[in-house]
């Protein structure tokens, strides 16, 4: 039997993963509700799970760096497997928010899985690989949503009662996870040579001034934040906004997300691989941030479904387009023996946008309108998109099949 690429493995692995985060995200403001949680209740559910990223995506990272991708990714497939199945056994609001947190906790699967990728794939083809987590995160928005939004029809014909219910979708995530686990521990290789090499330990921190101290590598960094944060606004907020402008349940909800992971898996799995190679990453970065700001802002004017659908088309092609060329670029300026610090550090600004963006949302919904967290998520992509316009030149263009490198 051919032995199988190992992109395509990390792929899968990714791939499967996702499926689970699918399930639970459409759900969770659904089944906070039942609990008597406010939109502010909701914003600080959504934020949890990203405040534990932030705080531990760069200790996985290091620790992918010193003892190899592999057993971090494990070990996160089967932490976030245990998170689901207490989500699901949830009874009262506050087990939700451990549950999300242990979730966040073991969140660290990402940052491994782009070092991954960058172990194993040369410059020139980085950013378009590095598409190919957002084409498994497209796909797990396009089966997730969709599986969540059949088994929350069937666990209420069964009982009422956790882990039946609408919460039933998270057994299905959790068996998922460990499903999952044990695919990767059969089928995923080691990608880092050399594991278990004394490295000395470099603290985010530092890592962190480091990578601040280089001008473009800086206004990257600032630049994937600001987009995290921009999203933020807008998934946490989204399905309470279907909810009440259309008065979507959560299959209908979460067949609408299933959408967007189309969108999403036809950008990043076909159109980028096709873009980057003809424009390079610094074109397409800032046209998606173009794309994405104007699709988020559109999605607070939508009163009908036929301007939710066109916003929603807009914004998953501008984040398709931002994510892989943002990722890819931040790799390459990045030290080669730090891929999977630096990675984690660049996870983490995006978690803090998701633990800042989820309470403002929240806050911005529940006291100045359904429309604000949107119009507000729009201004943080664009502002983005301001950010890098100065040093447009210096971005890295590695992916241009006849650019040289522009840094």
């Amino acid at each position: 039997m051919k032995k199988k690429s190992p992109l395509v493995i990390i792929f899968l692995t990714v791939f499967i993963d996702l499926i689970g985060f699918g399930i639970i995200i459409p759900l969770s403001p659904y089944l906070a509700k039942q609990y008597g949680a406010t939109e502010i209740d909701i914003g600080l559910l959504q934020a949890s799970y990203s405040l534990m990223q932030f705080l531990f995506s760069p200790f996985w990272g290091r620790l992918s760096d010193k003892y190899g991708r592999r057993p971090i990714i494990l070990l996160s497939l089967l932490g976030c497997g245990l998170s689901y199945f207490l989500f699901a056994f949830a009874s009262a609001f506050w087990m939700l928010m451990l549950a999300r947190l242990l979730a966040g906790f073991f969140g660290g699967n990402i940052s491994a899985a782009s070092a991954y990728i960058a172990d194993v794939t040369p410059p020139e083809s980085r950013s378009k690989n590095l598409g190919l987590i957002g084409a498994a995160f497209g796909l797990g928005f396009i089966f997730g949503p969709v599986i969540g939004g059949v088994l929350s029809d069937i666990g209420p014909k069964i009982s009422e009662h956790p882990p039946f219910g609408i919460g039933f979708s998270a057994v299905g995530a959790g068996v998922l996870s460990l499903v999952n686990c044990l695919f990767a521990f059969f089928y995923l290789e080691e990608s880092l040579k050399h594991t278990g090499v004394i490295r000395p330990q470099v603290h985010r921190l530092k890592i962190l001034t480091k990578n601040l101290a280089h001008p473009t590598l800086a206004r990257l960094m600032i630049t994937f934040l600001l987009s995290g944060l921009a999203m933020a606004h807008m998934e946490s907020m989204l399905f309470l906004y279907v909810k009440d402008v259309f008065d979507w349940t959560l299959q209908q909800a979460s067949f609408g997300f299933a959408y967007v992971g189309v969108m999403i898996v036809f950008t990043q799995g076909y159109l980028i691989r096709k873009l980057i190679p003809k424009f390079g990453e610094r074109k397409i970065l800032v046209t998606g941030l173009a794309m994405g700001g104007t699709g988020i802002f559109l999605l607070g004017l939508a009163s009908t479904v036929p301007i939710l659908a066109f916003a929603n088309t807009i914004l998953a092609l501008g984040v398709g387009m931002v994510n892989p060329s943002a990722m890819g670029s931040i790799s390459l300026l990045a030290s080669k023996d730090e891929q999977g610090g630096t990675m984690g550090v660049t996870q983490s600004l995006a978690a803090l946008g998701r633990i800042i963006g989820p309470v403002s949302g929240g806050y911005l919904y529940h006291t100045l309108g359904r429309s604000t967290p949107f119009f507000t998520g729009g201004a943080f992509m664009i502002l983005g998109l301001f950010i890098l316009i100065p040093i447009f030149s210096t971005l890295p263009q590695s992916g241009k099949s006849s650019a040289v490198v522009g840094h």
